[in-house]
């Protein structure tokens, strides 16, 4: 994954960690795509300010992640469901194929949603 990816899911993770200046740069930089000049002019410091503030608290963002994993941890929740929800879809349609049993189907669909509702709060 790039690296401006990368830095933009872990600030959707760590960002309320950083200082609100600093929150505020970033997310010019990540999210809003702004360059470091039209940074500077918004938040009233130097281009250098402003890059010397991404360089750092990427570092901070990336030591968090390495300490805590929180990142790496959803990234492999995400694939489990993923993989849940394949077999669940595919013992309703081997059912829906041959056992037409009603309440094998309603199952089926409670845990797609459950996993659907799972994957929307994480």
């Amino acid at each position: 994954m790039n690296k401006k990816l990368t830095i933009s899911l872990l600030l959707d993770f760590y960002g309320q960690l950083l200082s609100e200046k600093q929150l505020e740069i970033m997310d010019y930089y990540y999210n809003d795509d702004l360059s470091l000049r039209e940074i500077a002019e918004i938040v009233g410091i130097t281009r250098q300010g402003v890059h010397d503030t991404i360089k750092r608290s990427e570092a901070f963002l990336e030591e968090l992640e390495n300490k805590l994993g929180l990142y790496s941890r959803w990234q492999g929740v995400q694939q489990q469901l993923e993989l849940i929800n394949t077999a669940v879809m595919n013992i309703k349609n081997e059912n829906s194929d041959v056992c037409k049993n009603k309440a094998i189907t309603q199952e089926c669909e409670y845990a797609i949603k459950s996993i659907a509702d799972i994957k929307t709060k994480f």
